[in-house]
């Protein structure tokens, strides 16, 4: 459009004259497009939904098919205001009625309309037929302008043309009348080259409608410098930089590390989690969304006569290192509800090797405040230096839509949590509010807790926000910034740009993106079915030392490529865009490929390889940590190939076929124990006399106390009845030990208790969790329980003493006694655990 009307901007018209036809047939050409298209008509060039790196949109024509000469221009479809502004000096009602149209669209802005309108189904987020380009171009404004002049002002621009003399002279240019013989135009072409939006491809995404999937997966979402890992369970990690913002621990099985959000249905008492994790209370429908840029859930929960839809979108801020967790609860039950909606974050806010070292230790460092008036917690990390960095970590909720009855606040995790409890079932969710301390906590969180009342099909929007700033008032501003609901909606607008842009750096479709962050989630959590070979692991004699002599760390994760035929470098191409990818999500890999050609001199894959890596935005991080390695396999020792083999977490080879049919290689079909079918449903008893707590104890603190000669300390812990703090007995020899709490065996090592340790430590004083359990279960019911009072408390109390060199755990559970005793050989490197069980029930069990 353009094109066609700029010369009416300032050059008169006249009647019957062939470019007066050509006015007319343009603008018609263009509203008979629309509709066609089912859209509002105007097209021309202009800035459309794409940006760079620099978030600045993109500039470029778009014509009609039929009046521009170029092929494909049916594949973009924009449409910008300022065409049908210049359109009001041709057909001045249809462009006004068009202006009107797009005014309700949405593209009336306060400085005017805003740019274009874009309809192309590649270019928008998923659900979405269109997008409004938030900006206005001065030359268009211009145009705009000069366009009412023509139609308001009687054409004052064209009486100045005409007044010069010199344009006066060459005036029968314009009056050019239309020939009588014109020439056959096809519009075949035009036709066939209009498509419907409908046809369109759908965007990529991955949807998972369960959590329990053989590994997590996971979804990368990133603005280059705050980052955050989700898995289909609603676990995962927030990372800042090389700060860990969050906690966060590799295990497959419970993935029950992150930032998550209670519900609390306040009148039944019941509670889930907006996500499965961390409650693992199962939904009547549930739905993890994996797109480019965002996670969602969603799920469908009834709690007792209640009835609750949750959808979670969680975004990266491309513009602040925040991400914004946002939950709309709907209430569809036919009563009023009232529920407590809790988030919960462990704080570290310290390198992540360092923060699993000793957790207990970097904990002690952490200072927390709770902002009442901005309804927000900031944490920091004292320095122990004067020119260390100290970033300042914020959180906060903010409710739309609906009443705030309370709010309440609490960053220690023992008074979340309560001693022995764990996050699938907190303490805090008892339904009082939260305690509200702060300061120098043993072990930091940041938690608040919401009460909202929601009416029968009311929904509620909450925005929790956490994020860091270089300094408090920075901290502070960004908690100011994000209480405005429009801000947290240009968040969720600008993550699926930005995502965008990062795509077409590493030049990536969002189907590669989809696979790549599939295979991230073997990187992140050890996937067997892309290791290596049993056959191969046990094979492996050579230590982390002996991957330094090829440059490689061995601190990150390493995916392995063999390639030797030049045929399959698209393999090659694909892991380093896939690196590529990882690195722009904050995932550190190292990519190590092995040339495994036989070329000789010539060394034409090498090359190959080397060129491919070049030419890309890989080419800084050859050989350097969380880069790529390029090895020629005949320079690798056996003993070496072994090695890498056994390390890393992915192996590929160029025999097996692409990358997508490798990462869809099906693993060796699990072996499945079928579930035990109970006989007889389990009847809650009242516990044997002889679980009372004893009495003649000295120094009795209610809990436990020493016998009379002196030699045990006992301790009788219960339900809601346990000690403040772990207590421990340290059984040991100078070669070999366990630590064993009053509520069970904790950890063995040999040889040194830091270095060497045979089963996990997890340091937890408050979950006291442990990596040596025992159960016992009751084949007619399918009751279980633990001989030690966690991980699976029975019922009634447990009684532990504790001598010099053992310790003893006495339960009566069901008519069932049993007694376990943990000590460890005096001189050799053994530990004993005797468990004895007996049956005073008078029936068989």
């Amino acid at each position: 459009m353009f094109e066609y009307l700029m010369p009416l901007l300032v050059m008169p018209t006249y009647e019957n004259t062939l470019l007066d036809q050509t006015y007319k047939a343009a603008v018609e050409r263009q509203i008979e497009y629309g509709g066609q298209r089912g859209v509002p008509w105007g097209m021309s060039e202009s800035g459309y939904n794409m940006v760079d790196v620099h978030l600045t949109y993109q500039y470029r024509a778009f014509g009609v098919p039929g009046l521009g000469l170029k092929r494909g221009l049916a594949e973009d479809l924009v449409v910008a205001p300022y065409a049908s502004a210049l359109a009001l000096m041709v057909a001045p009602e249809a462009a006004c009625l068009n202006l009107q149209r797009l005014a309700n669209a949405g593209l009336l802005g306060k400085f005017g309309f805003y740019e274009s309108i874009d309809y192309t189904p590649s270019r928008q987020r998923r659900g979405e037929s269109s997008t409004v380009v938030r900006s206005f171009m001065t030359h268009h404004q211009g145009m705009s302008l000069l366009s009412l002049a023509y139609l308001l002002l009687d054409r004052p621009m064209q009486k100045r043309f005409v007044s010069d003399p010199l344009f006066q002279a060459t005036l029968l240019l314009l009056q050019e009348r239309i020939p009588r013989a014109t020439a056959l135009f096809p519009h075949t072409a035009q036709l066939s080259d209009i498509r419907t939006t409908s046809g369109a491809p759908e965007t990529p995404i991955r949807v998972f409608n369960s959590p329990d999937t053989p590994i997590p997966q996971v979804q990368l979402l990133s603005n280059g410098r705050y980052h955050v890992m989700v898995t289909n369970a609603g676990g995962g990690y927030s990372q800042w930089k090389n700060l860990a913002v969050t906690r966060w621990r590799e295990d497959a099985t419970r993935d029950n590390w992150g930032s998550f959000c209670y519900l609390r249905d306040v009148t039944s008492g019941e509670y889930w989690s907006t996500a499965h994790q961390p409650t693992l209370k199962r939904a009547e429908s549930y739905a993890a969304i994996f797109s480019e840029g965002r996670a969602e859930f969603r799920r469908r929960d009834l709690i007792g006569d209640g009835d609750f839809d949750t959808h979670t979108e969680i975004v990266v801020s491309p513009e602040d290192d925040i991400e914004l967790r946002r939950v709309h609860i709907t209430n569809r039950s036919r009563t009023r509800r009232t529920i407590d909606v809790t988030s919960y974050a462990e704080v570290v806010l310290a390198p992540t090797a360092a923060e699993a070292l000793h957790p207990a230790f970097s904990n002690l460092f952490v200072q927390t405040e709770i902002i009442e008036p901005r309804r927000a917690i900031l944490c920091t990390r004292r320095p122990r230096s004067l020119d260390e960095p100290a970033p300042w970590m914020f959180h906060l909720m903010a409710v739309h839509g609906t009443d705030i009855a309370e709010i309440s606040y609490e960053t220690d995790r023992m008074q979340f949590i309560g001693r022995g409890n764990t996050v699938a079932a907190p303490k805090a969710l008892n339904g009082s509010a939260l305690a509200g301390s702060q300061g120098s906590v043993l072990d930091p969180i940041a938690a608040i807790r919401y009460r909202i009342t929601l009416a029968p099909d009311e929904s509620a929007t909450i925005d929790i926000v956490s994020g860091i700033g270089e300094t408090r008032d920075a901290a502070l501003s960004l908690i100011e910034k994000y209480q405005d609901r429009r801000i947290a909606d240009r968040v969720l607008e600008l993550a699926w740009t930005h995502a965008q842009v990062v795509l077409r750096q590493i030049n990536a479709t969002e189907a590669d993106a989809q696979l790549y962050g599939r295979l991230a989630s073997s990187v992140i959590y050890a996937n067997s079915s892309l290791r290596a070979d049993a056959a191969v692991l046990i094979k492996n004699r050579r230590g982390q030392s002996g991957l330094w002599g090829h440059a490689i760390s061995g601190d990150l994760p390493i995916v392995l490529l063999q390639i030797g035929d030049r045929a399959n470098i698209e393999l090659v191409r694909q892991l380093v865009q896939a690196h590529a990818y990882w690195r722009l999500k904050g995932l550190a890999v190292d990519l190590v490929i092995w040339n495994e050609d036989r070329a000789g001199y010539r060394q034409l894959l090498q090359d190959q390889i080397m060129g491919l890596i070049a030419a890309g935005v890989e080419a800084h991080v050859i050989d350097r940590q969380g880069g790529i390695f390029v090895r020629p396999a005949e320079q690798i020792s056996d003993e070496d190939r072994i090695l890498l083999q056994s390390v890393a977490c992915a192996i590929f080879t160029d025999s097996r076929g692409t990358l997508a049919e490798q990462v869809n290689r099906r693993g060796p079909v699990e072996v499945r124990v079928p579930r035990l079918k109970p006989t007889r449903s389990h009847r809650a008893e009242l516990p044997a006399a002889t679980g009372l707590p004893r009495r003649d104890l000295i120094l009795f603190n209610g809990l436990g106390g020493f016998t009379r000669d002196g030699r045990e300390y006992v301790i009788m812990t219960a339900p809601g009845q346990v000690t403040p703090a772990p207590w421990v007995n340290v059984l040991a020899n100078p070669h070999f030990g366990t630590v064993v709490s009053e509520n069970g065996p904790v950890y063995t090592w040999s040889e040194n208790a830091h270095e060497f340790r045979l089963t996990p430590w997890h340091n937890d004083p408050v979950s006291d969790a442990s990596g040596e359990v025992f159960y016992l279960r009751d084949e007619d019911s399918g009751h279980f329980w633990s001989p030690s009072p966690l991980p699976s408390r029975g019922a009634g109390y447990y009684v532990s003493r504790h001598g010099f060199g053992y310790s003893v755990f006495e339960h009566v559970e069901g008519g069932i006694r049993s007694e376990l005793t943990v000590y460890v050989d005096v001189d050799a490197a053994i530990k004993f655990s005797v468990l004895k069980v007996r049956n005073e029930s008078g029936q068989a069990r």
